[in-house]
């Protein structure tokens, strides 16, 4: 890599900053790769111009519009993926390491705009929940829902992962419809910049939806509100000093933090030293400690096991590391890379002189490594780290302090109640593993622990073959963490695009919340007029248009015929005695899904148009036992749409099966499928 100048991103356009350049080393030969600088740029300028231009033009876009959006933002990165693995190396990171980052990445933007698309309405609403009456005869009604904040995001991330850490934010906060400024860390922003110039490129965003900051965030914070977002990813140290900027206080701004923590991975009890689960979390413990050289903010960072297997399990794993080979990412035969910086090795041999204060390093040496590659030799290279603290009861620093690198400590706990606590003196983490094959202990575990830590990753031989691991955060997960890992969540599916939004109670009558959320609600105005509503094409159906059918008479045949034809012959459809027996039937009672049957039978226009499929129904409840006599009615009214395709859209159905005395019999939403 040729030494490049690395160009902010704002207001529309590309400049480098006005001096005051800081030197960006590579992590393998300690050669300067890039300068950065943020000097010059108008801070205010940029949160009002993604207020002002970016925010309208993303608000316009339907989440369907965003996700789709989104999903071919991760293709075009996929696309020139190898530009990418070009800049790879200089982080320290392997080919491997960097799978994790870059298509791991442009991986995050493809599921959850999947999500989006198949879970967010192609609206710029989301419900949330059931409307709720609060009037005795429902002419007042109240609905929660979610609208898009009216700021802007500003993400900050670490530089473990220039890539990722940036999509993974990207992704909900753009389907919510938010603008966001980046500031990626100064020691990879790089490789964060050659990605971030590939979504531009891409010409799929607004003007205005994104920017970039390669330097210094200088006063931006200052001119934040309470419609912003801050979502930081990074150390506590620093979360902290972020959240006490007076403006972030005093405007309640978000503030999102995923920051350090001290996870944990415990052997459960039940492992013997020949048992798969043994195996299975040494391997783990290995690869958590050596991929992209233990920099992960998921890393094991402290190993618990029995303590009739300390001896064992330190054998295991440092026989295990023993193997490793450190050097030059870019060779074939390498295993672990080197460390983002110089400083960064500083940081990790001052934390693991604190560590050894009160455990033994039973593997590797702070100071020095075997290095393979001629080009390594001035790299930020340290060797794995083991140390084994016997008295971890009494010991404070290796529950307190993370050196972020190769570095994990492997402790022994005498009982359950004991692998416990020390599970939880981490303070809270953003996951924990547990390696064991019984479901109870699974079960005492998540009980005991889940509320110190995010995701709970239990592995044994069964799962292990498909298993994601101990550290790997899935878009469709919650990541995050209590306590000391900042008390936030990042991704989680819609959860992560509803941290940009905000939640609203509506309140109002029937006709007046249909108008304002876009879907029916009982007792709002119905349209019933010819023609049929399955004659209506996706796009002219109206929400609101309702068909009331004609009744039929349920007979003693029918039921019969039904049972036998079935094999459906419980007894309260075919003995008198015994259904009046029960508390809830007056007799023989109608089969529940023969009056879906029936009611199908009621409403379906049969001739071919736009209705492609029925595929599936929701919230089904029978609410009124239908005996031989009674009549049965249907009123079914288009509650709601949502596009799929062009070909093709997805439309919810209310519909309310009444008797005779116009009693609701059963109530349920159809689900069709429906031409454009």
């Amino acid at each position: 890599m040729t030494e490049t100048t690395l160009e902010n991103y704002a207001l529309g356009e590309w400049r480098e900053g006005d001096g005051g350049y800081a030197d960006i080393r590579s992590a393998v030969t300690g050669k300067t790769v890039a300068k950065t600088s943020s000097a010059g740029l108008d801070f205010k300028a940029m949160a009002a111009f993604a207020r002002e231009v970016g925010g309208p033009a993303l608000r316009k876009m339907t989440f369907q519009e965003r996700a789709a959006m989104v999903k071919a933002l991760g293709l075009a990165l996929m696309e020139r993926k190898e530009e990418l693995y070009a800049l790879n190396s200089h982080t320290g990171a392997t080919r491997k390491d960097g799978w994790i980052d870059i298509e791991g990445g442009a991986g995050t933007l493809l599921s959850t705009a999947s999500k989006a698309k198949r879970e967010l309405p192609d609206d710029t609403i989301i419900l949330d929940g059931a409307v709720e009456q609060i009037s005795k005869n429902g002419t007042f009604m109240a609905q929660h829902i979610y609208t898009s904040l009216r700021g802007v995001a500003v993400h900050i991330n670490a530089f473990n992962f220039p890539v990722w850490g940036m999509l993974e934010k990207l992704a909900p906060t753009l389907i919510a419809g938010v603008p966001a400024i980046v500031k990626p860390a100064t020691a990879t922003a790089y490789l964060t910049e050659a990605a971030f110039r590939i979504l531009i490129d891409s010409g799929l965003l607004p003007k205005g939806a994104v920017q970039l900051i390669v330097g210094s965030t200088g006063d931006l914070l200052d001119h934040l509100t309470g419609q912003d977002v801050v979502s930081f990813t990074g150390s506590a140290s620093t979360a902290s000093k972020l959240k006490a900027h007076p403006t972030i206080i005093r405007e309640s701004v978000r503030f999102v933090a995923e920051q350090d923590s001290l996870n944990a991975s415990m052997l459960g009890p039940d492992a013997t030293e020949d048992s798969p689960e043994f195996d299975l979390f040494v391997k783990e413990v290995v690869r958590e400690m050596t991929v992209k050289a233990g920099q992960k903010c998921t890393a094991i960072r402290r190993a618990l096991v029995p303590a009739a297997l300390l001896d064992a399990a330190q054998n295991a794993i440092t026989g295990r590391l023993a193997k490793t080979t450190i050097g030059d990412p870019d060779l074939e035969e390498v295993r672990m890379g080197a460390l983002v910086s110089q400083s960064q090795c500083a940081d990790v041999r001052e934390k693991v002189s604190v560590l050894s204060g009160e455990a033994t390093i039973v593997f590797g040496d702070p100071e020095t490594a075997a290095i393979i590659g001629d080009d390594a030799q001035s790299g930020a290279f340290v060797s794995p780290i083991l140390l084994r603290c016997d008295d971890p009861w009494s010991a404070s620093s290796v529950h307190e302090v993370e050196a972020f690198g190769p570095v994990s400590t492997l402790m022994p706990y005498k009982d359950f109640a004991d692998a416990v606590e020390l599970c939880n003196r981490g303070g809270g983490s953003l996951v924990m593993s547990l390696f064991t094959h019984d479901p109870h202990i699974a079960r005492d575990v998540v009980r005991n622990t889940g509320a110190f830590h995010g995701r709970i990753a239990i592995i044994n031989r069964d799962s292990a073959k498909e298993s994601t691991g101990h550290g790997s955060p899935l878009p469709m997960l919650v990541h995050g963490g209590p306590g000391r890992a900042g008390g936030g969540e990042e991704m989680g599916g819609v959860r992560g695009v509803k941290h940009y939004m905000q939640r609203t109670a509506i309140q109002g009558s029937p006709e007046i919340l249909a108008g304002v959320t876009g879907a029916w609600t009982k007792g709002a105005p119905v349209e019933a007029d010819k023609p049929h509503p399955f004659r209506y094409k996706f796009g002219e159906l109206e929400i609101g248009k309702t068909i009331n059918t004609d009744a039929r008479t349920i007979t003693l045949d029918d039921i019969e015929h039904f049972a036998h034809f079935t094999g459906d012959t419980f007894y309260a459809h075919m003995d008198e005695e015994a259904a009046k027996a029960n508390p809830f039937f007056p007799g023989r009672v109608a089969h529940g899904y023969l009056l879906l049957s029936f009611a199908a039978g009621l409403f379906v226009d049969p001739a071919p148009g736009p209705v492609l499929a029925n595929y599936g129904l929701d919230e089904l409840r029978f609410l009124t036992p239908v005996s031989a006599g009674d009549a049965i009615k249907v009123r079914l009214t288009a509650k709601s749409k949502k596009k799929r395709n062009d070909d093709y859209g997805e439309v919810k159905w209310d519909v309310l099966v009444t008797n005779q005395n116009d009693d609701p019999v059963a109530t349920y939403e159809l689900l069709t499928m429906n031409a454009i």
